[in-house]
């Protein structure tokens, strides 16, 4: 059984997008791969976090992680820090990995902009860490988007140069797994802009704990356009909100877009934007409600963290302890 690594950063409340894009991804992932879950919440310092924010936020996440079925007994769920062997890693990769690979890394140049030189250096060199983050387990496999491939790619070169440069195959090679049909969500308020849980606007998008309440008002003032639902897809060119809508009815549904329009054609979105109200709260509103639930007891969610991070370090340690003799380390 291949081991998967994946990890989710716990700033900001998970939104419908996070969900379909990868948590569900997660979920069905459990039954036939051994899969380690972890809360980056290293990653998250890469930008500044309020400290009582950001630890509410983990909990909170991985509340939500369960309520939507992630197994943390037969699987492993952490959050990042618990666990030293991804630091200490991410030093020798960062001494690994070359100046120019990095340079070439499209996602700091998009979140830094033009402000580069007032970032921390840690958003600078986080895909160390996250190459570190997979490689401490020898993880064979690693769940990401499309806008993470490049980051797995370097991850992959920072596996052959070090086993080039001390003359063995210690890592393996790692693949992506890529959904085959994840559905691209945008925002509730401009279907152009991906939905995103540091959107200003709470009212741009669905968020993992909304009540069946919120949902409704959300989606009610979601923004549409005046004409009805088309018969086929290609109707829905230029209709970026229309598209929107449609394309997350088909992805909870679980069906096609085509299908979805077969079903509503020539509707316009008063019924529609109620029929899919029904779909998110089938979907959405359990999970909150058992992520509420699972919240009123905070020990429990540390127990969880802290026995993930245990079973987590029984797997890094050695590999990372390992990796230090290697380079020279005394151990």
């Amino acid at each position: 059984m291949q081991r998967i690594f994946s990890g989710i950063q716990p700033s900001g409340i998970p939104q419908l997008g996070n969900y379909l894009g990868a948590i569900r991804n997660w979920v069905n992932l459990q039954a036939d791969h051994e899969c380690v879950f972890c809360l980056v919440d290293m990653h998250a310092i890469t930008v500044w976090q309020d400290p009582a924010k950001l630890r509410s936020q983990t909990l909170t996440q991985a509340a939500i992680l369960l309520a939507s079925g992630i197994d943390a007994e037969k699987h492993i769920l952490f959050n990042q820090s618990a666990v030293s062997a991804h630091a200490r890693l991410a030093w020798i990769f960062n001494c690994v990995t070359r100046l120019g690979w990095l340079n070439r890394m499209t996602q700091f140049k998009d979140k830094a902009g033009k402000d580069r030189e007032n970032h921390s250096s840690g958003l600078y060199v986080y895909p160390n860490l996250m190459a570190a983050d997979i490689l401490a387990y020898k993880a064979t496999r690693v769940p990401v988007g499309e806008d993470q491939k490049q980051h797995l790619e370097l991850t992959n070169d920072i596996a052959q140069k070090f086993n080039h440069d001390y003359g063995l195959e210690f890592f393996p090679t790692v693949e992506a797994l890529i959904p085959p049909a994840a559905a691209r969500v945008m925002s509730l308020r401009d279907g152009t802009k991906k939905m995103s849980k540091s959107d200003p606007s709470a009212q741009s998008r669905i968020e993992m704990t909304d009540d069946a309440d919120t949902i409704a008002l959300k989606i009610r003032r979601a923004k549409t356009d005046t004409d009805v639902l088309p018969a086929d897809e290609a109707g829905l060119e230029g209709r970026p909100e229309a598209k929107n809508l449609v394309t997350i009815y088909a992805a909870l549904a679980d069906t096609s877009i085509a299908d979805v329009l077969s079903q509503h054609e020539g509707q316009g979105f008063g019924p529609f934007k109620q029929a899919l109200t029904d779909v998110v709260v089938n979907t959405i509103a359990p999970i909150a409600q058992e992520t509420t639930r699972l919240m009123q007891d905070e020990n429990h969610l540390v127990k969880t963290l802290r026995s993930g991070a245990a079973r987590a370090q029984a797997i890094a340690e050695p590999i990372v302890s390992e990796v230090e003799k290697i380079v020279g380390f005394v151990k």
